[in-house]
């Protein structure tokens, strides 16, 4: 199976130099690899000093890079659903260039070179595909969209379909807004299918994310809430890159200086992610451009490590639901490494478990035994989420152990279910007064 590595990190401390530096080792160990982009502002053929083209281009042995042409797949990915938002918003007097902008989908070329991903690991084609990400908060909310719209379309979509099938004829008759016809539903569908395997993959076993850093205090903490958050969506953490760290040997007495407080960070970053390896890069005059420079980079980050082979439990963080059984109660344990109680939030919507970190929020489908009973407790211990479930006929809902304010979980499910119920009601009585009044 082709090995996919995925490296994030805040802007500017060397993700796309690391991407560029570890696909270059990988080609000079004899692996067929492919490194390309989910940034909008590429920047790999300024790394390789390179023209590069939206195919794969070879600029070296084995080393072939990418830099997608995100506007071309996006007409063909996005088209119909494009093509009917426009008219909606032509029937209700909106510009066409406006219209145009804004039925531009967020987060379309992230979405779209990962489907690129998808169809070069497909190929069969590459041993090692190196993905340099956007920047973190982008990577985290793209990577979240997979799960997100697959919960919309279940819930929603389905249930919006059968309506329009039903009411099409009636809405459609003279002036109006367009109705959406098969082709914008199915193009959803194809996306959501997309999606799916998008997900599947960067979550599999032979893919991982590594986070690149620069020995600041702000930088570092930037990465610990992105460990927490790709674990919360259950993507594979498998090393840090600490780029830029000034050497100790030789060092003035402001360099020392340097030296001392980076060396302090770095500790906290050993505490922080253990077990993850750390691998440090020095502090460089000039940043490395061109093949020779990169291999030079990747050979003295990595040392005597081998950065293709595939994580496992011991080497990598990641999220691994485990039930216990006590009886007829039972606990569903999720790792949230780093995470702290007062940015936690819980919800229950029949049966899924909904789990909010932050502004990051995952919907997590419950077992059958756990979603057939109620939560009765909840605490969050030593970076491990702990969720108690009882049977729904013997026990009521107690508030959980999180902080004030997250409040019984039972109540968002019982709202959540007026709500849907109320929305799906005034849908079908709106659709009835226009057939009545044609």
């Amino acid at each position: 199976m082709t090995r996919v590595l995925l490296y994030t990190g805040k802007g500017g401390v060397g993700k796309t130099t690391s991407a560029a530096g570890t696909a270059t080792l990988a080609a000079l160990r004899g692996l067929r690899t492919l490194v390309l982009s989910t940034d909008a502002a590429h920047s790999l053929s300024d790394a390789f000093d390179s023209e590069v083209g939206p195919e794969p281009t070879e600029i070296d042995d084995l080393l072939f890079v990418q830099q997608i042409d995100a506007q071309r797949k996006f007409e063909r990915s996005w088209g119909d659903i494009q093509s009917y938002l426009r008219s909606v918003l032509h029937m209700v007097g909106v510009d066409p260039i406006e219209a145009e902008e804004l039925t531009v989908l967020p987060g379309a070329e992230e979405v779209l070179a990962l489907l690129e991903v998808r169809d070069h690991v497909r190929s069969g084609r590459w041993d090692v595909i190196v993905v340099d990400c956007a920047p973190t908060a982008e990577t985290l909310r793209l990577l979240a969209l997979p799960e997100a719209l697959n919960w919309y379309m279940d819930r929603i979509f389905n249930a919006e379909r059968k309506v329009m099938r039903t009411f099409r004829p009636f809405l459609s008759r003279g002036p109006g807004i367009p109705m959406p016809d098969d082709t914008v539903f199915d193009a959803l569908r194809r996306l959501q299918s997309d999606l799916s395997d998008i997900r599947t993959l960067l979550a599999g076993p032979d893919a991982s994310v590594r986070l690149v850093l620069t020995p600041e205090a702000v930088v570092v903490a930037e990465a610990r809430r992105s460990l927490t958050r790709l674990s919360l969506y259950g993507y594979r953490v498998d090393g840090v890159v600490a780029n830029r760290v000034f050497p100790a040997a030789g060092a003035d007495s402001w360099r020392r200086q340097w030296v001392a407080a980076q060396r302090g960070i770095l500790e906290e970053v050993a505490d922080s992610f253990r077990p993850l390896p750390i691998w440090e890069s020095p502090y460089r005059v000039c940043e490395p451009v061109g093949v020779e420079e990169l291999a030079a980079f990747a050979v003295e980050m990595y040392g005597g490590d081998d950065p293709f082979a595939r994580a496992t439990a011991e080497t990598s963080l990641w999220v691994d639901r485990h039930i216990d059984t006590d009886g007829r109660t039972y606990t569903l344990t999720m790792p949230l490494p780093l995470a702290s109680a007062s940015e936690l939030e819980l919800a229950r919507h029949g049966d899924e478990l909904i789990i909010t970190v932050g502004s990051y929020r995952r919907v997590l489908p419950l077992p059958a035994a756990l979603a057939r009973g109620v939560v009765a407790g909840a605490r969050l211990d030593d970076g491990r989420l702990q969720v108690r479930f009882a049977p729904r006929e013997t026990t009521r809902p107690v508030p959980s152990e999180l902080p004030s304010g997250s409040g019984p979980l039972e109540s968002a499910q019982e709202l959540a279910q007026e709500l849907t119920a109320e929305y799906h009601a005034q849908q079908l009585a709106h659709g009835a007064a226009i057939g009545e009044g044609r």
